[in-house]
């Protein structure tokens, strides 16, 4: 019972994840504004993010503030 509820709260973000100039790896979660971390690892990266994102929304439980992702789009100029 406790694994399905699980699968029924989980809500899915977009993250953006790149290699900073210090050889960190970095993410930012599009739709909560603030939310980043890094980490030397991918998989360390994927796990501190998921715990960021856990954290944020437990900290504007009450609010539900995030934006919904539309699209990335490449610009030449």
């Amino acid at each position: 019972m406790y694994t399905l509820l699980n699968a029924i709260m989980t809500k899915k973000f977009t993250v953006i994840i790149e290699k900073g100039e210090d050889g960190y790896i970095i993410s930012d979660v599009v739709e909560l504004p603030g939310c980043h971390t890094q980490a030397k690892t991918l998989d360390e990266l994927l796990k501190r993010t998921k715990e960021a994102i856990s954290l944020y929304l437990k900290s504007t439980k009450d609010k539900e503030t995030y934006s919904k992702f539309l699209g990335v789009q490449q610009i030449e100029v």
